[in-house]
């Protein structure tokens, strides 16, 4: 089922991404292609957040790998219990498409799982409650104490966490609200329990850890990273972090860089009321003007990335056209922004931020 899938969903998941023209299957090469190899056959499609990464390869491969080793790689939290915390994250986050993608296989994970209407609105509520609640805490400053899970799961759960805050940024970005098709609402129902049972089978295939990491250089684990252990999970997430740091040194300028690593770790900065324009006015003001286009569209991914319009991606594009750059630099700022939320979620309190 899942080669067919693929196939058959090749024409449609490019249709999905803004702003970027991603790398078409059928023309990748190279690093994207291998990369695409992996997704369609762990994933079960060429899902369109991972393909929004494609116009910078290394990006692309760190995304992935992040997000193969810690959801889709079998592991001792099972996936149902990851696919709570990633619909949970993704609800604290504002990201519509990715609580649909992940609300469904959650749903689809069950006997008989393909109930109808918004599984966000019921986790509270079943089994998977004391995990949703941990994983959507809004704040990722002070230790939230561990997730309520037995040890060995902690680092699964805490990197799906942590992966989700930064996936979350990009799909608010790049994707359109939601993966399924725009149809009445009486079909609705149809359409999301049709969801469910597709995800939910692709959820049940086994799908063992590290393959991943022959598409990455390996990197020191940094000091936020402490709570992931010596595991293959630490390997995975070590790699994409340097990769993704070195995609922002390249085109992310050093004074975007420090000010969006002060205000993460400022716990009292961030948008505020509904527009956070003003708050990135403010703080933008102290940029050269040739830099506050890049400083823009990074402190809205890092804060309030559902408020990235398309006049803010169209200034930061007056400088770098290419589609590399803006999938870099928003990369940096969205996995800076997550990065913080490891040692919280862990209950490791006074780990360094991340330098940028």
């Amino acid at each position: 089922m899942a080669t067919l899938l693929a196939r058959a969903t090749r024409r449609t998941v490019l249709a999905h991404v803004r702003h970027v023209r991603p790398v078409a299957p059928h023309r990748a090469d190279g690093l994207v292609a291998r990369v695409y190899g992996q997704v369609e056959r762990d994933f079960g499609m060429l899902a369109p957040p991972m393909a929004l990464h494609s116009p910078a390869p290394d990006v692309l491969a760190a995304s992935w790998t992040m997000l193969r080793e810690t959801l889709v790689a079998t592991g001792p939290a099972g996936r149902a219990a990851k696919e709570a915390v990633a619909a949970a994250v993704s609800a604290a986050n504002r990201c519509p498409y990715c609580v649909d993608v992940h609300g469904a296989a959650l749903v689809g994970l069950f006997p008989g799982g393909d109930g109808a209407g918004p599984v966000v609105d019921r986790l509270d509520d079943g089994p998977w409650g004391p995990l949703a609640r941990w994983a959507g805490r809004p704040s990722p400053h002070g230790p939230a104490g561990p997730p309520p899970a037995p040890a060995g799961q902690v680092p699964e759960l805490v990197g799906v966490a942590v992966v989700f805050h930064y996936l979350n940024r990009m799909v608010n970005v790049f994707l359109r609200d939601s993966p399924l098709p725009d149809t009445p609402s009486l079909a609705r129902g149809v359409v999301q329990r049709t969801a469910a049972r597709v995800m939910g089978a692709l959820a049940r295939r086994p799908c063992p850890p590290g393959a991943a990491l022959e598409l990455l250089a390996a990197a020191p684990p940094s000091a936020d990273l402490a709570w992931a252990g010596a595991t293959v999970l630490a390997d995975a997430l070590a790699r994409g972090y340097a990769a993704i740091e070195d995609g922002g040194r390249q085109v992310v300028p050093a004074g975007v860089r420090e000010l969006v690593v002060a205000r993460c770790a400022d716990p009292q900065d961030g948008p505020t009321g509904i527009s956070a324009h003003p708050w990135v006015e403010e703080a933008v003001a102290g940029l050269s003007p040739v830099e506050r286009p890049a400083g823009r569209l990074a402190l809205l991914t890092a804060f309030a990335s559902y408020q990235v319009t398309d006049a803010v991606v169209a200034d930061f594009r007056a400088h770098h056209p290419g589609d590399d750059a803006l999938v870099m630099l928003t990369a940096w700022a969205a996995l800076t922004a997550a990065r913080r939320y490891g040692p919280a979620l862990a209950g490791i309190p006074d780990v360094p931020e991340p330098t940028g």
